[in-house]
């Protein structure tokens, strides 16, 4: 995602559109687009100034934390489900989350959950 531009071309453009300019004739002494000067304008009028709002960010973490009791009694109940058997259990909860958002779910919390091998090292050493 690009950067937003500086306050300091957004000050310049709103200050032009104050002085008399129209936010088309402002847009193009800035090489801008005149939407972009009119979203600003419209920033003034309703924010009363032209900063740009944060960027980035989780923006749907908090869906799946609202369900995250339910999460950590199923895996309290089965410690080796997978993330689609979550998933899956969840969905039958009528609880719709991707597997993605569970893995992220456990990577903010920090929890790892590595398999164990399926065949003793004893035994392969047998069979060599």
């Amino acid at each position: 995602m690009p950067k937003a531009l500086s306050v300091d071309l957004r000050t310049r453009v709103v200050s032009a559109i104050a002085e008399g300019l129209s936010c088309r004739q402002a847009a193009l002494r800035f090489g801008l687009s005149p939407a972009t000067a009119i979203r600003w304008q419209a920033l003034v009028r309703t924010q009363g100034d032209v900063k740009p709002k944060p960027q980035g960010g989780n923006q749907r973490s908090h869906i799946v934390d609202i369900h995250s009791e339910v999460i950590l009694r199923l895996v309290a109940e089965k410690d080796d489900m997978t993330l689609d058997e979550i998933s899956e259990a969840l969905a039958q909860r009528s609880i719709y989350i991707s597997r993605v958002a569970i893995w992220r779910f456990f990577k903010r919390r920090k929890m790892t959950f590595k398999k164990s091998r399926r065949t003793p090292v004893s035994k392969i050493a047998l069979m060599s």
